[in-house]
């Protein structure tokens, strides 16, 4: 274990945004990684524990308790198939996993390539793009139940799985049965995942269309794995969502608001144009950068000229600090784009990021 001096969450985050750290640490194994998190839990010190930082707005005022981040990066093939079960630790980085499976000829992950973060907060979020999500191909997770004090391992029907939700984000918010609420880390720290991918170097089926128009096939065929994975990169990066320190467009926790899920009848009463897509049985999700577009809000939009927040200047549904922001001035346009939203269209966003000493 390597205890690291003079960090703050700015240095751990992508937004770039957070201060000061009473204590940080780096874990190299998992018995670690279990033992910093008890004597946490049993002191009563708050707690981080941070992958690659992506999906967090941090406060600007010192954390007071333990950043610990998993230093173990290990990808292993636990069984062997037509179905290929892989393990990858909680620190791997995501897309290093994605790469690993495509080069070894396992399908189903090609279109979550470029997503920035670790295999631990995966999960978390049920992350996903380009019509594919974690949920499709998760087995299961080994976590660190902090309620219980044991290891457990939790099956993707334990973790109920749904747009950008799960049972350990929600023990983020929610009281577990000890009565404790644990945010920012939840109940559950996640110490491996496992995958279940089939050995093909074709794709899953391509369900995004913007997606299947870039690669010339039809919605619902198949292409190369290693192609959908190209393509999807050469998108996001058009976008300003794959990670480059010198591009300020990717200073971002990506997409801030997640997709509206509405009503029928609240969908029906958005304007003829708006996006609708089928959500289960009376529901409607909705595209939340088609509501800040048409809200009133361009790429760039800040609110004020030379703000050291905006919009990205290539993507509407990312707010992105332009160099030096503070959470306040993030908040500051967060609140001004879902007020413009709730005004225009009757529709409350929702921020997607997990939130450090910041009240939403």
């Amino acid at each position: 274990m390597t205890a690291l001096q003079g960090y703050t969450l700015a240095d751990l985050t992508t937004f770039r945004v957070g201060g000061p750290i009473d204590r940080f640490v780096r874990a190299t194994s998992e018995e670690e990684m279990i033992a910093e998190v008890r004597e946490a839990d049993a002191d009563g010190t708050p707690l981080l524990v941070i992958g690659g930082g992506s999906n967090i707005l941090a406060c600007d005022k010192r954390f007071e308790g333990l950043v610990i981040q998993d230093g173990r990066c290990e990808i292993t093939v636990v069984e062997d198939g037509p179905t290929v079960c892989v393990r990858a630790t909680a620190g791997t980085t995501w897309d290093v996993l994605v790469a690993w499976t495509v080069e070894e000829g396992f399908s189903g992950l090609e279109a979550l390539s470029g997503i920035p973060g670790t295999v631990g907060a995966s999960p978390v979020q049920n992350i996903g793009a380009y019509g594919q999500d974690v949920s499709a191909t998760l087995k299961e997770v080994r976590a660190w139940d902090r309620d219980a004090r044991r290891v457990v391992t939790l099956s993707r029907e334990d973790l109920q799985l749904s747009y950008r939700h799960s049972v350990l984000k929600e023990s983020l918010t929610t009281p577990q049965p000890s009565g404790r609420v644990y945010g920012p880390t939840g109940r559950w720290v996640v110490l491996s995942a496992t995958f279940a991918l089939p050995r093909s170097e074709m794709s899953a089926p391509v369900l995004y269309g913007e997606l299947a128009c870039h690669l010339g096939v039809e919605v619902g065929e198949v292409a190369p794995a290693a192609k959908v994975r190209e393509a999807v990169l050469a998108l996001r990066r058009g976008k300003g969502m794959v990670l480059d320190s010198a591009d300020h467009d990717t200073w971002s926790a990506g997409s801030f608001f997640t997709n509206p899920i509405l009503s029928d009848e609240a969908a029906a009463a958005l304007p003829e144009g708006a996006p609708r897509f089928p959500a289960g049985d009376g529901w409607v999700k909705t595209s939340a950068a088609w509501l800040i577009a048409h809200a009133g809000f361009p790429k760039g939009f800040a609110v004020e000229e030379g703000a050291p927040a905006s919009l990205s200047t290539r993507h509407v549904l990312a707010l992105t600090n332009r160099g030096g922001a503070s959470s306040r001035d993030v908040l500051a346009l967060a609140h001004r784009v879902r007020d413009g939203v709730r005004e225009a269209f009757g529709v409350d966003l929702v921020p997607e990021p997990v939130t450090v000493g910041v009240t939403w």
